[in-house]
């Protein structure tokens, strides 16, 4: 308790003991260890940069799906950036993290303040107050108010770091939600591109068991007339009725297939399946893939890609964790201080006097520091505990760089061996096309039986069936590789992360200052926090 003073002499007791807490917090040091990228097994090229369809030229990442050349697969992409739900979600995360770095940086500033404050009025009876002056009951009732206010406070300062790392470590996972955003956008774009391809495969395979129900029906015409006529038996007209039923077969299971993936792709736009009929109803065929494709270089990924982004940002948020626990090993210093000041209104003093200096009731302003000496291991198998967490992220980090480069790679064969197989398809549906031209003409002549016709109508449909199939899976290739690259995510760039009519709900119902707008989302980088201050997240 500090003995009265003078209002400036206390004023310059705080300045010196507030100036002493500054230069002690500058020249405290930071415990635990600082966060370095894990080294990654990284490829200098891809496996399949000697062919010539492969440059390790830059790709156009930002709108790579303008490589097909379709308007409606743009426009479709473009909704689904609008309105897709679980990537709302995702933005909303990022603003949740963004509240949690402003809570940690909270933290940094004095932790404890309480007001106090009273207003009573007390009436005491005859003869239950003795007068100072003489010592007997006075003869009348008292009546007065009686006002209190106070304040405490108390701040315990970073002398090892722990709020500095806590910072740093919030800032670590919200840099992390803005990646976890932008895999979910690579995969969005990739999941509706996929879907899309789907569709139009599945449109392009219809037709084909279609045009084969065209050409079976002529058959079994063939078939039923040379039976009437006396010319064959009525197992043939039996095969062609086989064949013709088990095409006809095919053909709601496709539809089904093709009304599912419909259902699938109005999901990923946030909408209902019904106002999808009318950016479908025009026939398309499926997406041309381009003849050759742009992978970059395999370190690319490293910065490319936003899960390897976010495994990183993980990562240094788990070490800064490290810090924050070692700083329990250590005493904590704080600075605590508090002054009340209280009046009487007996009809001599106003209340208004409650805060002359005369009136205070108590000023108290000084260090102290708490030390957790015994506790029995906890805290250093707490460090430990942090620190194995850690380095489980750190091999983490060092899984997903292989994953990528596999995906990758994945993606690099189906391109390469899917455009094979198409040449190869296309030449042998070609023929079997020509082989049920020719049996129908020896049939119809008499100079074959119907097994022959069959057995090239049943190879007709199998080969085209296959070539649609494999023409679907060159796109789906290209696709896959450019999600593989990470491709896509910088649509967001200069946007919000949630749409004007969530802002605006969140805005009605929470202030939320300038957080529905984060910053330092473009460039940020996984960085030690060597600024002493950061003003609060107001």
């Amino acid at each position: 308790m500090l003995r009265p003073a003078s209002t400036p002499r206390l004023l310059k007791r705080l300045l010196r003991l507030t100036l002493l807490s500054v230069l002690c917090i500058g020249a405290c040091t930071k415990v635990g260890p600082d966060f370095s990228a894990p080294p990654s097994d990284v490829a200098q090229h891809w496996l399949e940069s000697d062919d010539p369809k492969v440059t390790a030229s830059k790709p156009a990442y930002t709108d790579w799906w303008n490589v097909f050349d379709d308007a409606v697969l743009n426009k479709l992409i473009q909704i689904a950036y609008q309105q897709n739900l679980p990537l709302r979600i995702a933005g909303i995360r990022v603003l949740e993290a963004r509240a949690s770095l402003g809570v940690a940086i909270g933290q940094f500033y004095p932790q404890t303040q309480q007001g106090t404050g009273s207003l009573n009025f007390n009436r005491y009876p005859p003869g239950f107050i003795t007068t100072s002056q003489t010592g007997e009951s006075g003869s009348s009732a008292v009546n007065y108010w009686e006002s209190n206010i106070g304040l405490a406070l108390s701040w315990e300062l970073d002398f090892w770091g722990k709020f500095r790392r806590a910072i740093q470590s919030a800032d670590m996972r919200f840099l992390s939600s803005v990646t976890a955003y932008d895999a979910a956008l690579v995969s969005l774009i990739g999941d509706v591109a996929s879907s899309y391809v789907l569709i139009r495969t599945l449109e392009e395979r219809l037709k084909i068991a279609r045009d084969n129900v065209v050409i079976q029906k002529e058959s079994l015409k063939i078939a039923e007339a040379r039976f009437r006529g006396g010319a064959t038996s009525e197992r043939d007209v039996q095969q062609a009725l086989t064949q013709l039923n088990s095409t006809e077969a095919t053909i709601p299971q496709l539809t089904i297939s093709l009304q599912q993936a419909k259902n699938s792709l109005s999901v990923l736009l946030g909408t209902t399946p019904a106002k999808l009929i009318d950016m479908l109803s025009s026939p398309a065929s499926i997406p041309k893939a381009p003849l050759q494709v742009a992978v970059g270089i395999p370190a690319d990924l490293l910065r490319r890609r936003p899960d390897i982004r976010s495994a990183e940002y993980q990562a240094a948020a788990q070490c800064a964790q490290i810090g924050i626990a070692k700083a329990d090993l250590y005493p904590a210093f704080s600075l605590s201080g508090n002054i009340g000041f209280s009046a009487l209104d007996l009809g001599q003093a106003a209340l208004g006097d409650m805060f002359s200096w005369s009136n205070r009731t108590g000023t108290s302003l000084g260090p102290s520091f708490q030390w957790n000496l015994f506790n029995y291991g906890r805290i250093t198998n707490n460090v430990r505990l942090q620190d194995a967490r850690f380095e489980a992220l750190l091999v983490n980090y060092q899984n997903v760089v292989l994953k990528a480069q596999q995906e990758v790679e994945d993606g690099l064969v189906a391109f390469l061996k899917s455009q094979q197989k198409a040449e190869s398809l296309t030449l042998s549906a070609r023929a079997a096309k020509r082989s049920v031209d020719l049996a129908m003409i020896q049939y119809r002549e008499g100079a074959t039986d119907y097994t022959t016709v069959l057995t090239a109508q049943q190879a007709l449909l199998l080969q085209e069936d296959n070539l649609a199939v494999t023409q679907g899976e060159i796109p789906q290739s290209v696709i896959s590789l450019y999600r593989a690259l990470g491709g896509g995510w910088e649509i967001r760039k200069g946007k919000d992360f949630i749409p004007g009519e969530t802002r605006q709900a969140m805005t009605d119902r929470t202030n939320w200052g300038g957080l529905l707008k984060p910053d330092g989302t473009e460039t940020a980088e996984p960085a030690q926090m060597n600024n002493l201050f950061q003003p609060p997240d107001w």
